[in-house]
């Protein structure tokens, strides 16, 4: 029998294709409870820089690449015990097909391994966001999706290097040397998006404006939906999304409408000049008893006459209310409207008429 298990197939003993073939069973069989116990593990970590995490959603989320990146790390090392065999060691474009193997297996390792770094920082930015909606500051929510988007980045630049240096044999400190005399001149061509990207800082630290605030730039009017490193997501008020540059909206006059502490309403009535002395005055003071009606909308209301011309007896009217929704602002602009028409209609007041409108008879 033990010759038998000694007898030698492309280079490796029929022992060593048993005992590799074991150990990848156990390994596959296992793989499921492995990774969840280094979930826990890894659990008990994250619960530390962040209170309050609920295991069960983390291990979910975890257990699945963590078992993949694990089913590969053990079988490699496993198979590493074999000889590979010389018989289909080739050379392909100068390298061999045991070199071809290793860089592909490294190259997926390394995959495998960045995309668990991935899903762990989603689960703790989400953790974070659900902290943040606890809170009034919106500018919680913008920090978080900014650097979760910033090391996300950085993770995936970190993986390109160690694909480079461990699957290539590429010497990056060579890379990162030439990198630093290129600077120069990447910072020339992607000065838009430097720019940009300093503006985002400016953004996030200035708070100019915040998540969910009602902001106008230049000739776009909307609600800002999200703040990216490098524009502005907007949701229009015509229901449309416009990417703005962040660096527009930080050199641009930027009228932050969420901030303002009431909402305006400036009219002027145009009353015929044959309207009387006395119908003018009780107009205006019948007009200030709507505001006084309304005193629970409006804050500050004026009603005087403005001007007098040949044609007509202006009246200003002027009221200002609490920066409520813009739906009950124009509903409580239409209910002063058809007030003042119908107190013009219970003074029989009409309104001028241009004089370079002909008068039909």
């Amino acid at each position: 029998m033990g010759s038998i298990l000694d007898k030698v197939f492309l280079d490796n003993s029929l022992r060593s294709y048993i005992i590799v073939a074991g150990s990848l069973l156990i390994i596959f069989l296992f793989k499921r409870l492995m990774s969840r116990y280094l979930a826990g593990l890894l659990f008990g970590f994250v619960s530390r820089v962040s209170k309050g995490v609920d295991k069960k959603s983390f291990v979910k989320l975890v257990v699945s690449p963590l078992e993949l990146f694990l089913l590969l790390l053990l079988s490699v090392i496993v198979i590493n015990e074999l000889t590979f065999p010389k018989a289909i060691n080739v050379v392909i474009y100068k390298a061999t097909v045991h070199e071809f193997i290793d860089a592909v297996t490294t190259i997926v390792l390394i995959i495998t391994f960045i995309s668990l770094l991935l899903r762990i920082m989603d689960f703790i930015a989400m953790i974070l966001h659900h902290r943040a909606d606890h809170t009034t500051d919106h500018a919680d929510n913008q920090l978080i999706v900014f650097f979760k988007d910033f090391f996300k980045a950085v993770l995936v630049i970190i993986g390109i290097l160690m694909i480079l240096k461990f699957a290539f044999s590429y010497d990056i400190s060579s890379l990162l040397t030439g990198l630093s005399i290129a600077t120069a001149a990447i910072a020339l061509a992607t000065r838009e998006s430097l720019e940009n990207l300093i503006a985002s800082f400016i953004i996030f630290f200035d708070k100019p404006f915040t998540m969910g605030d009602i902001v106008k730039v230049n000739s776009i009017q909307g609600t800002v939906e999200r703040i990216g490193l490098r524009s502005t997501r907007i949701r229009t008020d015509e229901k449309t999304y416009v990417t703005v540059p962040n660096k527009q909206m930080v050199d641009s006059i930027m009228d932050n409408l969420s901030l303002r502490t009431q909402r305006r309403v400036l009219q002027q009535i145009e009353l015929h000049a044959d309207t009387s002395h006395d119908n003018i005055n009780q107009f205006i003071q019948r007009a200030k008893n709507i505001f006084i009606q309304k005193k629970e909308k409006v804050e500050n209301y004026s009603v005087f006459l403005l001007n007098i011309s040949k044609n007509a007896f202006v009246i200003q009217v002027e009221f200002f209310t609490a920066p409520i929704p813009v739906a009950n602002f124009n509903d409580l602009r239409q209910e002063i409207n058809l007030a003042l028409i119908q107190l013009m209609e219970d003074l029989n007041i009409k309104l001028a008429t241009d004089p370079s409108t002909p008068v039909r008879v």
